[in-house]
């Protein structure tokens, strides 16, 4: 039985390498991920109960529970859609690059390399400051007990970057001299991460003796925002947008997966199903035992959910247990969230996209691992981090910087994918899983939800407004946004490859497929492709 097992996960290592030789590279890193870890892996990023937790009082704000509670199961379904697109593409393409490279083999060939660029620095800028966005976090976490067990302590700016660092630099230390445990730790998170979560609501419902009516969580409309109720509405669905995001990771990770077609697809989803689960039981009971709003807005511990926690409990030990479960998951969240950014580097200097490519897509060939490249994304964190020692306002627009570049990397494939059928430049996705006749429909769901949603990342939350609670984010792409043109026309398009595009096309229309690898033939080693949904 172990030969057989042995025997099988080696044709399972072959057939990912020469996938990936296919795509115009050499295998460098180590596979060592299997579909339980990177499950771990994925819901460790996305970990949309703590998400959601952190921007809280957005959502209280600006509609109230009902909004929150309806708006996330509605941002979940549309997730779906997005993440079944993409999971398909991955299944057919498993490379790191993620999103940039798919964009690159199934645009039309007249704007395949621009594009896939443009998209490479959305989806970077995304990564990296999500991986900020999370430092903060946990700096805010750790610092808020903190205050809540010595209340003549302050928290202070320069406490909360120098903490966020201190993140930061172990993440990175981990991710270079143990890149081996990856997979093991992944799991662990992942019967970590339920737990806490079963944990955390159970204590909130069990010891709050003041909870909230079932009006108040599931009808009464709340809007402290200064805007019109529609408004509001809108503006409460950013909770939910940010709490929904980052399901991309196995994408980023199919490099070093044993089975990455067919095990990448499946971790993005269940990641989406576990988060929509997760996260519609946090908001019910969080919506039940809040308290007072402005207070909990207001708290000393700069974290709304510690002041519920207390609220709830009216104990610190049992406030800071709590506290302390989701402290734990943001500092694995860290670890994750570096090793999926320096992975994204990696893949766009290898093939020639950042200043520098020669250095950071180098891969340390003992651990295999590209160090030059977890450096640069530990050193970018770092950067972002450093906003706060001037601004909240401005680290407030790294959030949405990160959110935003996101859901605009996830718009980009299924943009091109939709623009192809309807060019006559449409190419087969010669992987395990197929969305079939309903991937058209899902692809467009997908991306009129995307586009939507960037959108809306730009409206300013308070009304009046001023220089204080401004949004800056729509300045902040546009400057992204240009920086990729003017470094596209410098030297992106001298230097900027992209992976090999040698995929049938095939014809929408009248079903006509050219080339060995048409949908109903076979695919890289000769593996008959399966017609079949991602998660069945």
């Amino acid at each position: 039985m172990s030969t057989e097992r042995e025997a099988k996960v080696f044709d399972d290592l072959v057939r990912e390498d020469a996938a990936l030789e296919k795509l115009g590279y050499q295998q460098e890193l180590k596979r060592s991920f299997g579909l339980l870890g990177m499950i771990g892996f994925s819901f460790s990023i996305v970990t949309s109960w703590t998400a959601l937790g952190g921007v809280l009082i957005v959502g209280v704000e600006s509609g109230g529970p009902p909004v929150m509670i309806y708006s996330w199961l509605l941002i979940s379904a549309f997730s779906l859609c997005v993440a079944y697109s993409l999971g398909e593409i991955c299944s057919a393409f498993p490379v790191a690059g993620g999103q940039y490279s798919w964009v690159a083999v199934l645009a039309p060939p007249g704007v395949a390399r621009g594009l896939s660029w443009i998209t490479g620095w959305f989806m970077i800028t995304g990564i990296l400051a999500m991986g900020a966005t999370n430092n903060f976090i946990g700096a805010n976490f750790i610092l808020g007990q903190a205050n809540l067990c010595f209340p003549s302590y302050t928290i202070e700016r320069w406490h909360t970057v120098l903490l966020a660092y201190l993140i930061a630099f172990l993440a990175t230390v981990v991710n270079i001299y143990g890149p081996h445990l990856l997979d093991r730790v992944s799991k662990g998170i992942l019967i970590w991460n339920i737990l806490s979560f079963v944990i955390v609501i159970t204590v909130l419902l069990a010891c709050n003796k003041n909870k909230n009516s079932a009006s108040f969580v599931f009808h009464d409309f709340q809007n402290l925002s200064g805007f019109s109720p529609a408004f509001a509405a809108i503006l409460g669905l950013l909770q939910s947008a940010f709490g929904m995001c980052c399901y991309d990771a196995p994408a980023h990770m199919t490099e070093e997966m044993t089975n990455a077609r067919r095990e990448a697809p499946k971790a993005m989803i269940l990641s989406v199903y576990v988060g929509c689960i997760t996260g519609f039981g946090f908001l019910v009971a969080v919506c039940f035992c809040i308290g007072d709003i402005t207070m909990t807005a207001e708290s000393t511990t700069g974290v709304p959910l510690i002041q519920i926690f207390y609220d709830s409990t009216q104990s610190l030990v049992g406030t800071c247990f709590l506290a302390s479960l989701i402290t734990v998951i943001v500092l694995f969240c860290a670890n994750a969230l570096m090793a999926e950014g320096s992975r994204s580097l990696f893949a766009f200097a290898r093939d020639n996209g950042l200043p520098f490519s020669r250095i950071f897509k180098k891969v340390e060939p003992r651990r295999q691992v590209p160090v030059y490249a977890i450096l640069l994304a530990c050193g970018v964190q770092v950067a972002l981090n450093s906003i706060y020692f001037g601004t909240l306002t401005g680290f407030n627009t790294v959030i949405s910087i990160a959110t935003e570049g996101f859901y605009l990397s996830y718009a980009m494939p299924l943009l091109v994918r939709i623009l192809a059928r309807f060019s006559g430049h449409a190419k087969v996705l010669p992987g395990p899983y197929t969305l079939g006749k309903y991937g058209i429909l899902l692809n467009f769901v997908g991306l009129v939800f995307l586009l939507f949603a960037s959108v809306t990342f730009n409206f300013p939350t308070l009304n009046p407004v001023d220089q204080n609670n401004m949004n800056y984010t729509s300045a902040a792409i546009g400057v992204i946004g240009l920086i990729s043109i003017v470094t596209w026309i410098s030297t992106g398009r001298k230097n900027f490859t992209g992976p090999e595009v040698g995929v049938a096309n095939v014809n929408v229309e009248h079903g006509q497929s050219v080339g060995a690898e048409a949908m109903g033939g076979e695919s890289y080693e000769g593996e008959p492709i399966e017609k079949k949904w991602i998660v069945s």
